[in-house]
């Protein structure tokens, strides 16, 4: 069944015109009055309802019922990436997302290929948000998650509050002896938040500023992974290890 989100509140038995992302959606997968089609606003659940008219600038839909059914983890992941180049940042935002991620934080730093400052750094913060929408979409989830503007990540370190006993901080680095299986065996009560550096990787000295914001370094083996590649294996080794599959 298509699934279309709707940025604003949505309610049982309402009928409501689509906004135009929605209605060029539905028209490039060649939909009719009467297709069945779930709607979610990021509040939580979804919503089942059919299409009643389709314009050539307007689609008309009709909601039913509301379910309860989610996709989330059993645990809040929030993904400090730093900012990788050409069309890797899409792809691991996108692939993560599906992973369930809770949250993204783009961050710049010294060795990043990318620079991102002022209207630019908007646009492409809108650019990803509208990819995890269409992640959403594509994987089930009805909580969206938000990809936050790119900090410089000394900034970003700086406004974090003290870290607490109830969360997990992780830093992905190949010089770290902590590995993967330290982690416990059970999620944290509290967020998890994972740092990993752009292609070329953090600095020493960045290295150092994050392990005292309260991160603790952990490696993924013998293998260095890719920037694109690192978030993604985490992601998936967690939910098979916490049960968020």
């Amino acid at each position: 069944m298509p699934r279309f989100f709707v940025d604003g509140p949505l309610a049982a038995g309402e009928t409501l015109s689509l906004p135009d992302d929605v209605v060029r959606h539905v028209q490039v997968l060649r939909l009719a009055p009467g297709d069945a089609i779930t709607l979610f606003d990021g509040a939580g659940g979804e919503y089942h309802g059919a299409l009643v008219d389709i314009g050539k600038r307007a689609v008309l839909a009709r909601i039913d019922a509301h379910s309860e059914r989610e996709a989330e983890p059993p645990y809040r992941v929030t993904l400090a990436q730093g900012v990788a180049g050409g069309d890797k940042m899409d792809w691991l935002i996108e692939k993560t997302v599906e992973l369930g991620v809770g949250e993204i934080v783009p961050l710049i730093a010294e060795r990043g290929v990318v620079r991102l400052a002022g209207e630019r750094a908007l646009r492409r913060q809108a650019h990803w948000q509208a990819l995890v929408r269409a992640a959403c979409e594509q994987c089930g989830r009805n909580r969206v998650p938000e990809v936050a503007a790119p900090r410089d990540l000394s900034a970003w370190l700086a406004q974090l509050p003290d870290a607490s006993d109830d969360e997990l901080r992780l830093l992905l680095s190949p010089r770290a002896d902590v590995a993967f299986d330290a982690l416990p065996a059970t999620p944290p009560r509290g967020r998890v938040t994972l740092v990993i550096g752009p292609e070329a990787g953090f600095s020493p000295k960045e290295e150092g500023e994050i392990v005292a914001a309260g991160f603790s370094a952990l490696g993924l083996g013998p293998r260095v992974l890719r920037t694109e590649t690192a978030g993604i294996a985490v992601l998936a080794a967690l939910a098979a290890r916490w049960g968020g599959w």
